[in-house]
């Protein structure tokens, strides 16, 4: 860990006068690229992507280099300015989003964009947290490599934004979540020191992994700089399937049989119900349905293969499908010609969240449950929830693998939105966790708590692990400048019993 010399000392001030000492010194160190007050250039990064938290900030800061970041937060800490990180502003839980009190900086990392390095010998690229995925996508594949991680997206996140959530996505069956694709790691902490975790080391046994303490903490720990990422060899044959089912059940079935049929080499397998299927493609006028009938449940399945015998693959997919559909299984199927009808697949899946989002009000929860028990949760909490809310609708979706579920409940006809999402719709998430938990489930699984789930957590995690996490804080953020109010709630938030409970196990 570097230790860099901290800034002298400024003149203590109050109000306005402390807040221009602080904002003139920070334009001597950013310069006019790298800070900024106009309201209309920082508006479009004070609203969450789903447009349901707007907050203020002093300034825009968008340092270009760790050196900066570090002297950036140095300043901060001098000043006692709470700092919000930002990367590409597409996160789904507010977590990049400062307070109404307009006291927080917003620490942009969208400059620092360069890919220091890809080696297709190691297996490595070293990158800057502001790099958007499909950029390093389109590097990897350049170098006839490729990074296992994508998400709808892609487009947007950046690279910081992915590791601070511990981002999923849809290759996690095969590849795990960003932390599986992390080798090492660069970080600015509160104080202003840089830690350097960079080495890729597959073995290494000095203590903690504190990469790993970092990762998924949303800036509340550390501000993610670079990263050293694992690559893995092109995709040279790739086979992608769209099938209609008659229930979850047998789409779990179907996961199992092709997890045995397809090996490694099953890479994705992705459910979709008719409602989500109908609501894409009356959302996208180009959009087309795979297969001449709908079916209540739809599955779509991904395999690849680092060979170069695509025929192989695809017969060996067409091989499992058919004996699925001879055993009753499933209803249909169609295997895609071409990576383009193959990406017109996956569009239809990438297109759920904006399509349901265009047909109203609508409580949606990221959330996961045991693999195994996946689709009975579905089963039992779908009737749970519209029954205990009449004219609600709900809708599930997701990576049936890894037992991660989207559950969007859909407002009734004519709700307002942004009055039903505060007032019946926290009810319903509340519940939703409630059923989660009961199913010894994970009230986040792949975009982090933010500032929208904090409460949740106070209310139903492990108080021992919620004691834990705030000494980890404390020790790291004393002062408690990183990304205040996200993530981690006050012990204020734990209700007595809670406490009491903490308290009789440590």
């Amino acid at each position: 860990m570097n230790r860099p010399t901290p800034p002298p000392a400024l003149p203590a001030s109050s109000g306005s006068q402390a807040s221009e000492a602080f904002l003139a010194a920070a334009a001597a160190l950013l310069g006019e690229r790298g800070l900024t007050t106009d309201p209309e250039r920082m508006d479009t990064w004070l609203t969450d992507w789903r447009g349901r938290y707007t907050g203020r900030a002093l300034a825009l800061a968008a340092p270009a280099s760790t050196a900066e970041v570090a002297a950036l937060v140095r300043l901060c800490a001098a000043h006692g300015v709470p700092i919000v990180p930002q990367g590409g502003n597409s996160g789904m839980a507010g977590g990049a989003t400062p307070d109404e009190s307009g006291t927080a900086m917003i620490l942009s990392l969208r400059r620092m964009n360069a890919i220091r390095a890809v080696d297709p010998a190691a297996g490595q690229a070293v990158c800057e947290a502001g790099v958007v995925l499909q950029t390093l996508h389109d590097a990897a594949e350049a170098a006839q490599m490729r990074f296992p991680l994508t998400l709808g997206g892609k487009g947007s996140a950046t690279i910081g934004g992915l590791i601070a959530t511990n981002a999923g996505g849809t290759q996690v069956l095969r590849h795990g979540t960003m932390r599986a694709q992390v080798l090492g790691l660069e970080a600015v902490l509160a104080s202003g020191e840089v830690l350097d975790l960079m080495t890729p080391l597959k073995k290494d046994n000095r203590g903690f992994d504190l990469k790993q303490l970092l990762i998924g903490s949303e800036g509340t720990l550390g501000i993610v700089t670079a990263a050293c990422l694992r690559l893995l060899p092109a995709t040279r044959a790739r086979a992608t399937a769209w099938v209609g089912l008659g229930g979850i059940i047998e789409a779990r079935t179907l996961l199992r049989q092709m997890e045995r049929a397809m090996g490694d080499a099953l890479e994705g397998f992705e459910v979709v119900p008719a409602h989500c299927l109908e609501s894409v493609l009356a959302h996208q006028p180009t959009a087309r349905a795979p297969l001449a009938e709908a079916h209540a449940w739809n599955a779509l399945i991904e395999c690849v293969s680092p060979a170069h015998d695509s025929h192989a693959l695809r017969e060996s997919l067409e091989t499992a499908l058919a004996a699925a559909l001879e055993d009753g299984l499933i209803a249909d199927a169609a295997i895609a010609a071409n990576d383009t009808q193959a990406e017109a697949f996956w569009g239809l899946r990438d297109g759920i969240s904006a399509a349901e989002r265009a047909l109203g009000p609508a409580m949606q929860h990221d959330i996961s449950v045991p693999v195994g028990a996946m689709p009975e949760f579905i089963l039992a909490a779908t009737p749970a929830i519209e029954t205990a809310h009449p004219g609600t609708s709900v809708v599930a979706f997701g990576h049936l693998g890894d037992g991660n579920v989207h559950f969007h409940v859909l407002a009734p006809q004519g709700a307002v939105r942004g009055v039903w999402e505060e007032a019946e719709g926290k009810a319903v998430s509340a519940e939703v966790y409630d059923l989660v938990t009961q199913w010894g489930g994970s009230i986040s699984a792949e975009h982090g708590i933010g500032q929208m789930k904090v409460d949740e957590l106070a209310r139903l995690h492990d108080p021992v692990a919620l004691a834990v996490m705030r000494s980890v804080k404390q020790a790291l953020d004393p002062a408690g400048l990183l990304n205040p109010g996200k993530l981690l709630p006050a012990a204020s938030h734990l209700a007595p019993s809670q406490l009491a409970r903490a308290d009789a196990k440590a």
